[in-house]
């Protein structure tokens, strides 16, 4: 008797679990069946600035351009040295379209803690087919800059 009320209460169980995760599933199913925009995300190499490893990103969606810089440390510490400090850096991000508009530039100090820190605020919308010109610059004290640039196609 004990065995067949464990069955039961496990077969219960395991109906309304199923229960429960049929609308879930299909939820998503319909979700996935009408969002259908994708970000494609084009980027440079890296490149050393200020003794970190920098880099730039294109984000496109449709239309939409996000540029995106980012700051990394260029190496692991030395070993038996001081692990380093977050530091205050001036970055500067801008971009155009090639032949056109202008997308912004951002010019601000950055807290670099240490982990990857992306730096944004410049973009808008672009025509496909159009190329986008994109720089990143990071400087600080007593170190100069050699900007990060990048030219992406905007996908039609």
């Amino acid at each position: 008797m004990r065995t067949n009320r464990l069955a039961l209460t496990l077969a219960g169980a395991a109906g309304a679990v199923a229960m429960l995760a049929a609308p879930t599933q299909a939820s998503a199913a319909q979700a996935g069946a009408t969002s259908t925009t994708t970000t494609t995300e084009i980027c440079s190499s890296t490149k050393l600035q200020a003794g970190l490893a920098t880099w730039l990103c294109a984000e496109v969606t449709g239309g939409d351009v996000q540029l995106v810089g980012w700051i990394y440390l260029a190496g692991p510490p030395s070993p038996g040295g001081p692990f380093p400090q977050p530091e205050d850096l001036v970055t500067v991000l801008s971009g155009e379209v090639v032949g056109g508009a202008s997308l912004g530039t951002v010019n601000k100090w950055t807290r670099f803690n240490l982990t990857q820190t992306a730096v944004r605020g410049v973009g808008g919308t672009v025509a496909c087919g159009s190329t986008v010109h994109g720089s990143f610059s990071v400087t600080k004290p007593g170190w100069g800059s050699t900007p990060v640039t990048l030219d992406a196609v905007v996908p039609c």
